[in-house]
């Protein structure tokens, strides 16, 4: 996988180098700062890119901002999100204008390499991935989520993770079955009717990405 890093602090840049060259990626391209990020994604036209929320020179938006801009020019660019610390509203803008070949991390949990490789496969492939403990915030503090049942609301953190029923299953040790029960009351509570593209996974994380906003 041909790979473009934003990362202002060299060490991890670097680390996240060693890391995904070590599993066979190609890393194309790096960007220290904001304004590099998007020339530099409109240049090498990655298999998928891993942006810094926070990057010079103000150190507030500039991945962020830097993403929703790389996907409006390079729309469907799969693009994985690493932050120090759980930010809602970041994780939620990110997410507005749709979830597919989304991800959004803690760093943290890139020293967990197993999971930081499975996250980035699941965005390159076009899924989604929302680092747990984001997922456990956001679950906490969203109204609309209130007339979900505890289980109901353990599958909804799981869907949001990127997982799908089998892995839901066998997470949680029930059956497929009482997933896909699970999941069709959840879709039923936040008001998602059907639809031909079968998007209501992603339509059902957005739902309380957006509640708090």
């Amino acid at each position: 996988m041909r790979l473009v890093i934003a990362e202002d602090n060299v060490l991890l840049r670097e680390g996240l180098q060693l890391l995904l060259t070590t599993v066979g990626h190609e890393v194309v391209a790096v960007a220290g700062s904001g304004p590099e990020v998007v020339p530099t994604l409109l240049e090498h036209r990655p298999d998928a890119a891993i942006l810094d929320v926070r990057l010079p020179p103000g150190f507030r938006d500039e991945g962020l901002r830097a993403a929703i801009q790389a996907r409006k020019l390079l729309p469907g660019l799969p693009i994985l999100v690493l932050s120090q610390y759980v930010e809602e509203t970041y994780a939620a803008e990110l997410l507005a204008e749709g979830a597919a070949g989304i991800g959004y991390l803690l760093k943290d949990r890139v020293a967990r390499v197993s999971e930081f490789q499975e996250a980035l496969e699941r965005v390159a492939a076009g899924g989604t991935a929302l680092d747990p403990e984001v997922v456990s915030q956001l679950l906490t503090r969203r109204d609309p989520l209130d007339a979900l049942t505890p289980r109901e609301r353990e599958v909804l953190s799981l869907m949001a993770q990127g997982l799908d029923n089998t892995t839901i299953a066998a997470t949680l040790v029930i059956t497929e079955r009482s997933v896909s029960k699970h999941v069709g009351n959840i879709f039923g509570k936040l008001g998602l009717p059907p639809d031909e593209a079968g998007d209501r996974r992603v339509r059902a994380v957005l739902a309380f990405l957006e509640a708090g906003d």
